[in-house]
């Protein structure tokens, strides 16, 4: 059988990653949710392309409107339609709408009207049965693992399911060093995964409009550091103003003592934002260097509790 070995990478890869000789494919992350973008995305799949290799691109669900998610993912990477295969992440991190049967169906559906293409779906060999009601249409990329630390290109003697789908298109091994996967396609089944229609610029439909609200775009990117109550913070600065009277503590957490609360209108410089306990956090620099805290979204549903300027 016909097979493609590849590799996964996000902001945080190395390129060393995308170089690796064994890796015959690249999927590059593109977007998340309807307000990040991999700021390495061009740069990843460039790089992927230049040394021959077969390429892909992801959107992480945010768990949000479906259908705007769909839009963005594709307004972002519409240059690439075509070129690569394109690709569902469907896992729980951040995901708003785990568990829900029909979220990817409304994705996929919509991806595959403004382009013709049938994303893949990347899941959890034990969460298929989420995604299960789109294996006519498109092909699956389940992850199941031998163990954390299998930091090899053989892949292992073990039984993976394909729940409702017809087949494994593709199986994501390890994720230890570098996330392996092995491709049961040749080049030529891939690039008709990607291109169904053969087409040289395939015809991109008009999004539908649909507003979003702006979020904290997460940005792994950029500095980030773990504190000592093991949250990941990422610097960014910006200014956000709230449109309800919210709590200013002491600390990043809803237990944190108050030091104020702060009515509608309040305007919060920060310098770094966290996403933990169920809220998106800003770290607000005050005198003698001490920090205030502010939850300024609701990490479930995404929803804000005021507007941002960059």
């Amino acid at each position: 059988m016909a097979s493609l070995y590849t590799v996964d990478v996000y902001s945080g890869s190395a390129d060393s990653i995308i170089r690796d000789p064994h890796a015959q494919g690249v999927i590059v992350k593109a977007t998340q949710g309807t307000g990040y973008v991999n700021p390495k995305c061009n740069h990843q799949w460039d790089l992927a392309g230049q040394l021959g290799k077969k390429r892909a691109l992801y959107h992480y669900a945010g768990g949000g409107n479906p259908i705007s998610e769909a839009q963005f993912f594709i307004s972002n990477i519409k240059n690439y339609v075509g070129q690569g295969l394109l690709i569902l992440d469907w896992e729980s991190y951040q995901n708003a709408s785990w568990g829900n049967t029909n979220w990817a169906r409304q994705f996929v559906n919509e991806v595959h009207r403004l382009t013709g293409v049938w994303p893949l779906l990347y899941v959890q060999e034990s969460a298929i049965w989420q995604v299960a009601n789109c294996a006519n249409d498109c092909g699956l990329w389940v992850a199941k693992y031998a163990s954390m630390n299998w930091n090899s290109w053989t892949v292992p003697n073990m039984n993976v399911s394909a729940g409702a789908f017809k087949f494994i298109t593709g199986w994501q091994y390890t994720g230890g060093d570098m996330d392996r996967s092995i491709f049961y396609l040749d080049e030529a089944g891939w690039d008709k995964l990607a291109n169904p229609a053969g087409t040289t610029t395939p015809k991109i439909e008009a999004p539908k409009p649909n507003p979003t609200p702006t979020p904290v775009n997460p940005a792994p990117s950029t500095a980030n550091w773990v504190d000592a109550l093991g949250d990941r913070w990422f610097e960014e600065k910006g200014t956000f103003i709230s449109n309800c009277a919210l709590h200013l503590r002491w600390g990043a957490t809803v237990n944190s003592s108050v030091i104020a609360i702060v009515p509608a209108g309040t305007v919060i410089k920060y310098d770094a934002y966290s996403r933990h306990g169920g809220y998106v956090w800003l770290s607000q620099p005050r005198g003698n260097g001490q920090y205030g805290y502010i939850a300024c979204r609701d990490a479930n549903t995404n929803e804000a509790f005021g507007t941002f300027k960059q």
